[in-house]
């Protein structure tokens, strides 16, 4: 059977419903194909086990679910995918899984589909029973062997004695399961145990790694040690030569598989002296009759033994660091392939698309760099020498006029929001606003109708007087001032309300004061055809 089965996908559409990634996830590292699980998939879950708001637990029991499957292949990749989290993903994962009272009970399981799966199922027993050792290890001392520091001073060549008898026989017994698995190139037929026996190899290297420096250090205490305790560590001494033996076999089938050599340390086993040197030293704390031996020679032993197991450490951590710089520069190849990628989406991005650190940057377009078009600009002004006030609130108190001539001529032009009204005649034109700002102003300007930084149009009107004389604006009194102005502009058809009237607020009557004075409002004439009503109306209405 091989791809996705209906019920692969089912489950993994219910998932969907539910809304729960991290389930969906699990079913799909664990479908019924015959190949180890996707590496997708791996990245995503030990993502989540570095994510604060992800339940560990609830991630376990769908691995756990996952593994009460019928299939050998559904099982068999349930277990992978732990080992893999157990290995690669955060501690709190192994943490949750090594304060479980039980994890997996496989030992019973057995897949009679078929021939294969009764020949898998026999490396499910054993894969499961490694991997509750390694949570049962945790949960005794705390830490993970094959991510402990090593080296002069690691955890296991700087541990006391009494600890160090204690934690040497744990680490043995995880050795033990994971040789169990006892494998031979010929049974390693498909790519889900291969799947198995990658994470186990890498872990029989860095495990055996803290196992050959915690008998570093037991050597390197032996002949100081009580009579118990030589005994304890002669016995600890003779099961890591077994298990020596029993680790070179186990990386010679990983060669057979096509590891490549490098990544396999040489064993170095100490000399054989080194065994008899320490029997004899248990001998005479016992009583027993020996070969008399002098410390120089012990000496010596002890050393050339220390010297080989660590020629074999160095070895063992040589292929653990090579191991980590691939994976480095694998992780460095993909971080390089998303840049590239992300790149290549830049650039097909409209012009407009903007970055986060400046509104008016791009990546992957150009801006145009042509100047803003302002409406309220003049057009002879190109280099914007005259400019308007952006706010009669600008005004100061006392309006005193930038620009006064004796004479009554009427301007040349006048340019309002990009229209220009006609010259002297003072008959209402058809295209522009007439309206006397010289009677709200208080003063009559020759060739320019800026005054004071406001805009002056056009006096428009043929009925009224020509003697008339411009009204002044109240010194000393904004307020009173804008009330002329609104009253001048003939807001509401002409006509000035009584009851509305403009005072400082430092005034308690509404009418009235020391120099305000009623105005009369002057005829205008306003054209709704004219494009300038539309933008000048709006702006004194504020």
């Amino acid at each position: 059977m091989s791809g996705q089965s209906i019920t692969d996908r089912i489950t993994a559409a219910q998932h969907s419903v539910t809304g729960s990634a991290v389930s969906k996830t699990v079913c799909k590292a664990t479908t019924h194909e015959i190949m180890g699980p996707k590496k997708k998939h791996l990245d995503y879950l030990i993502h989540c086990t570095n994510e604060m708001n992800v339940n560990i637990p609830q991630l376990a029991d769908s691995l756990f679910e996952r593994t009460t499957n019928t299939s050998w292949v559904v099982v068999f990749k349930s277990l992978i995918t732990t080992h893999h989290l157990m290995v690669y993903g955060n501690e709190r994962f192994v943490q949750y899984l090594a304060s479980r009272n039980t994890l997996f009970n496989l030992s019973n399981f057995l897949d009679k589909s078929g021939l294969q799966g009764y020949d898998m199922s026999t490396f499910i027993r054993r894969y499961s029973r490694y991997l509750n050792e390694k949570a049962v290890s945790y949960r005794q001392v705390a830490f993970d062997f094959t991510k402990v520091k090593r080296g002069v001073d690691g955890v296991m060549r700087t541990m006391n004695t009494e600890k160090l008898l204690k934690t040497i026989p744990i680490i043995q017994n995880q050795m033990d399961a994971l040789l169990d698995f006892n494998v031979n190139a010929n049974e390693l037929t498909n790519g889900v145990i291969n799947a198995a026996f990658m994470l186990l190899f890498k872990d029989s290297i860095r495990l055996f790694a803290a196992y050959n420096e915690g008998i570093i250090n037991l050597l390197e205490k032996y002949f100081d040690m009580k009579k118990t305790q030589c005994k304890e560590g002669l016995d600890i001494y003779k099961k890591f030569l077994t298990r020596m033996t029993r680790i070179s076999e186990f990386l010679k089938v990983a060669e057979q598989v096509g590891i490549d050599r490098g990544d396999i340390p040489d064993l170095s086993q100490a000399p054989s002296s080194l065994l008899e040197a320490l029997e004899q030293h248990l001998a005479s704390l016992e009583g027993k009759k020996v070969k008399d031996s002098t410390a120089a020679s012990r000496a010596s032993t002890l050393s050339n033994a220390v010297s080989s197991l660590a020629s074999t450490g160095m070895s063992f951590t040589k292929v653990d660091e090579r191991e980590k710089q691939a994976a480095l520069e694998e992780e460095q190849a993909r971080l390089k392939a998303l840049k590239e990628q992300r790149l290549k989406e830049l650039s097909k991005r409209p012009s407009f698309a903007t970055t986060d650190t400046s509104p008016i940057s791009t990546t992957g377009g150009t801006i145009s760099t042509a100047p803003a078009i302002d409406l309220f600009s003049t057009p002879s002004c190109s280099n914007g020498a005259v400019k308007m006030e952006s706010d009669l609130f600008d005004l100061q108190p006392t309006f005193q006029p930038s620009m006064q001539s004796g004479t009554t001529g009427l301007p040349a032009a006048t340019a309002w929001a990009g229209y220009s009204t006609p010259q002297a005649p003072p008959q209402p034109s058809a295209g522009g606003l007439q309206v006397d700002f010289e009677s709200v102003f208080g003063a009559k300007a020759t060739g320019s109708n800026i005054t004071g930084g406001i805009l002056k149009p056009t006096l428009a009107g043929s009925n009224q007087s020509s003697n008339q004389q411009p009204e002044k604006l109240v010194s000393d009194d904004l307020d009173s001032s804008l009330a002329n102005l609104v009253g001048n502009l003939g807001i509401g058809n002409g006509t000035m309300k009584n009851d509305i009237h403009w005072s400082q607020p430092g005034e308690k009557r509404m009418t009235g004061g020391t120099n305000w004075q009623p105005k009369a409002a002057p005829t205008t004439t306003w054209n709704p055809v004219s494009m300038v009503s539309i933008c000048c109306a709006p702006y004194f209405t504020v």
